[in-house]
């Protein structure tokens, strides 16, 4: 019978995905720490943290899988006709802290982005400083209307959490992060951790755990340059 394996908070040593729980699914350890070596070492292996306000440090890695494979990505007419007529920019990494800040708000949704502690909120922006965590962001002059941010694993992006203030901007967010990882390698991968109907809608699917690592160890040692994508040019060749 598995076990939830208990980490040192100083150096956290994780087990291997394949002990995580089955119920509930994917619950690998607790304990540990949000430091940048520690959140690399996780991600490298297929595993993230999770957990909210008053809970111990979560790590999960679940099984199966969602994930978004950026030619697979869904664009709908309407979500079309709503960028047409709208006059939003497309921005990377100009403001990461504000979208990381309005994930964390509360929101009318059930995905009210709590799990956002302080605590993490202060590992993802040293991460960000770090150059391993990336913002997608949508403006209509000078007001962020929407975005997502997440960790680059190589060419797998691990998405953390996605925002809207105004209707469709998430969505637009999540398909320019599409266009940019399509521009760099067709094999490059999104990780959106767990499943949702949101996703779904966009394209996302599941797959086994096992494939997911397989992809995961293909991607993580290779690179893309970030800085030199244009997202606004992507975007436009497929919207």
């Amino acid at each position: 019978m598995l076990e939830l394996t208990r980490l040192n908070d100083n150096n956290p040593i994780f087990p291997p995905p394949e002990y995580a729980l089955r119920e509930p699914d994917g619950l690998l350890a607790v304990g540990g720490n949000l430091s940048t070596s520690t959140l690399l070492s996780a991600y490298y292996q297929g595993i993230f943290p999770w957990y909210e306000a008053g809970q111990p440090l979560l790590w999960w890695s679940p099984d199966p899988r969602a994930v978004l494979f950026p030619k697979h990505i869904r664009i709908s007419r309407s979500l079309r006709k709503s960028w047409r007529r709208r006059c939003w920019e497309i921005r990377t990494d100009s403001d990461f802290q504000q979208v990381i800040d309005s994930c964390a708000s509360p929101r009318s949704s059930s995905n009210s982005g709590t799990w956002i502690t302080d605590e993490m909120r202060q590992a993802y922006l040293a991460m960000h400083r770090g150059g391993h965590a990336h913002s997608v962001e949508v403006w209509d002059g000078l007001q962020l209307v929407g975005g997502l941010y997440g960790i680059m694993v190589g060419q797998l992006f691990c998405g953390e959490s996605m925002f809207s203030r105004e209707k469709d901007a998430s969505k637009v967010a999540l398909v320019a992060l599409a266009a940019m990882l399509q521009s760099q390698s067709p094999d490059c991968l999104i990780d959106c951790q767990v499943s949702n109907a949101h996703l779904v809608s966009m394209g996302a699917e599941t797959i086994p755990r096992r494939e997911f690592l397989a992809r995961l160890n293909s991607l993580r040692d290779k690179t893309i340059d970030w800085s030199s994508i244009d997202p606004a040019n992507e975007l436009s060749k497929l919207m």
